[in-house]
């Protein structure tokens, strides 16, 4: 299912509720600071005033924890340095391109920069889509997909192709388990496995893939439990640096990334979730799915994290 246009609203007024809670928290601590006033700021800004005021306050509670915790990491944030202290919010094409990071916080005069990942209830890492016209293995770790497999995709797309004319519903689609998940699933995993085999570096190429090609940390707004959730991807080590004046209250190890695949496969009993085992500790799972009711010639992943290695902290900061 495409996600509602409510959870998108709530996942605007999120970035708009942290744009807003760390420039005025961060006014209290040092003099320069801007907020650039893009088309991204403003589209949360109109998120954000679509919502009561219940849930206003939910949001700004999760973002000053968000806050908190961030300014013990990163102490050249709350430094008053006499730079000039930007904050950005990305469009969603960023993301698409290779840069997760929602909300970014930027002193260009020292050449430092953090970025945040926002997400509002849901722990999605990416939405990537399987085509007749997507080459994932050129995408994804830059090794073309081969004959085999286009050989067996092209197939079962123009199926679906033919199902999409005839304005099929995928409910009414008896088969598609065995005739589209299960192949499609198949030959993706052996695409991954070949590649792998070809280029050492696709795994670490795919986990730069997901998780974008920038450091970041990630903050889930967990509504339920009142806390906003911080992970910190520290991949390439340019988080976490300190000041001339302090050092962080917590220290965030580099992360590794993987360099062999240990194992891919189907989730047991499933039939549209295959499970990506690395080492380091990097796990992933692929959930795919049709993104409507009508059958459409592309399929949708969901793709969640369901391992990280210990050198990825979760903080969970509560909110007051």
């Amino acid at each position: 299912m495409k996600m509602s246009n409510k959870s998108n609203d709530y996942g605007r007024a999120f970035e708009y509720a942290c744009i807003e809670i760390f420039y005025n928290e961060l006014l209290k601590i040092v003099k320069n600071v801007i907020v650039t006033k893009n088309s991204s700021f403003f589209a949360d800004q109109h998120a954000w005033n679509s919502l009561d005021e219940q849930m206003k306050n939910s949001l700004i509670l999760s973002a000053s924890a968000v806050f908190k915790t961030i300014s013990d990491l990163e102490p050249l944030m709350i430094d008053d340095d006499g730079t000039e202290l930007t904050l950005y919010l990305q469009s969603d094409k960023n993301g698409e391109e290779g840069d997760v990071r929602d909300l970014v916080i930027s002193k260009k005069d020292i050449k430092w920069e953090i970025g945040l990942s926002l997400k509002h209830n849901h722990f999605a890492v990416k939405h990537s889509r399987l085509s007749k016209n997507i080459d994932f293995g050129k995408k994804w770790f830059k090794v073309p997909c081969s004959e085999d497999y286009w050989n067996i995709v092209l197939n079962i797309f123009e199926y679906l192709e033919l199902e999409k004319k005839a304005n099929r519903k995928w409910s009414e689609i008896s088969d598609k388990d065995d005739g589209v998940y299960v192949p499609l699933l198949e030959a993706f995993r052996d695409e991954i496995i070949r590649s792998s085999l070809l280029d050492n570096d696709v795994p670490k190429k795919l986990v730069e893939y997901l998780l974008g090609e920038y450091d970041f940390y990630k903050a889930i707004s967990i509504d339920i439990k009142k806390i906003s959730q911080i992970q910190t991807f520290n991949l390439h080590g340019t988080l976490n640096k300190p000041s001339k004046r302090k050092k962080p209250i917590r220290i965030i190890p580099i992360a590794n990334l993987p360099t062999r695949i240990v194992n891919l496969d189907f989730k047991p009993g499933s039939k549209t979730t295959l499970e990506l085992y690395m080492d380091g500790g990097w796990q992933f799972s692929f959930r795919i799915h049709n993104a409507s009711a009508i059958v459409e010639p592309s399929l949708k992943f969901d793709i969640q994290i369901i391992g990280m290695p210990v050198t990825i902290l979760t903080i969970n900061s509560v909110w007051n």
